[in-house]
């Protein structure tokens, strides 16, 4: 990943970040959801935005259906506070590597409390 590529993406992260917890009024995006990471394409046009749920309020599926519906929304914001020649398309993906973390803990612990 460029230098210009890593910088971008991690500027469309705290701007998706920041929207989620001030602007966005879809039930479906009001739980503790987290932007884990945003990938861009080498030519800046398209951007796989990962996120993750840190509460089970709301299920995977329905929270990334509110994804989809906003993104038109968020696009047109992060074209509104962000200098680019392009504003990207923002597709949105559940990232389960929190609650994989989370489990591989718990079976650690489990492991070392037997012996």
């Amino acid at each position: 990943m460029s230098r210009r590529s890593e910088r971008t993406s991690k500027l469309i992260q705290r701007e998706i970040s920041t929207l989620l917890e001030r602007e966005v009024s879809d039930p479906r995006l009001s739980s503790l959801i987290s932007v884990t990471e945003v990938t861009l394409s080498d030519d800046l046009r398209h951007a796989k935005v990962f996120v993750s749920m840190l509460s089970s309020e709301v299920n995977r599926d329905d929270m990334l259906t509110g994804f989809n519906n906003a993104s038109g929304f968020l696009r047109r914001e992060l074209a509104s506070h962000l200098k680019l020649r392009y504003t990207p398309e923002l597709s949105f993906h559940y990232d389960d590597s929190i609650e994989r973390g989370a489990r591989l803990l718990r079976l650690i612990g489990e492991a070392t409390n037997t012996e």
